[in-house]
């Protein structure tokens, strides 16, 4: 079997690109890489980390429009690398500056973890391996 590859990208469906995207802008300090209708639903990108690229799709029609919760099949949440503690630290108070609300560091065995929620509620954390 070949080596198993990295993950290149990870697309998110939200409700409205409107609200999301200029919160995601604020989030990544960047603009998207990518902003095209294909028809069936127009996808937002941006390049995280120099090798991950993270998606926004919205679909005209959505089956299901209630809230993001990690309880439902399917997703649980996004987690995006640092390298220690100190640097959640920083990522803490950058959430803070932006007035993005989040549940403070939490220390565990297998390392700690900065948890916070997008516009529509989907879970995203800033995660560094133990020291």
């Amino acid at each position: 079997m070949p080596e198993f590859p990295t993950i290149t990208h990870v697309a998110l469906t939200v409700s409205d690109l409107d609200q999301s995207v200029p919160w995601y802008e604020k989030l990544f300090d960047a603009k998207p890489v990518l902003d095209e209708d294909t028809g069936p639903f127009r996808h937002v990108v941006w390049l995280v980390g120099g090798t991950t690229l993270v998606g926004l799709h919205q679909f005209p029609e959505l089956d299901d429009d209630s809230a993001f919760t990690e309880r439902r099949l399917g997703l649980d949440h996004l987690a995006f690398q640092s390298k220690n503690r100190a640097e959640l630290e920083s990522w803490q108070g950058h959430l803070e500056k932006l007035g993005i609300a989040h549940g403070g560091i939490v220390d565990a065995g297998y390392g700690s973890g900065l948890s916070f929620r997008d516009p529509d509620n989907i879970a995203l954390e800033f995660f560094a391996p133990p020291s």
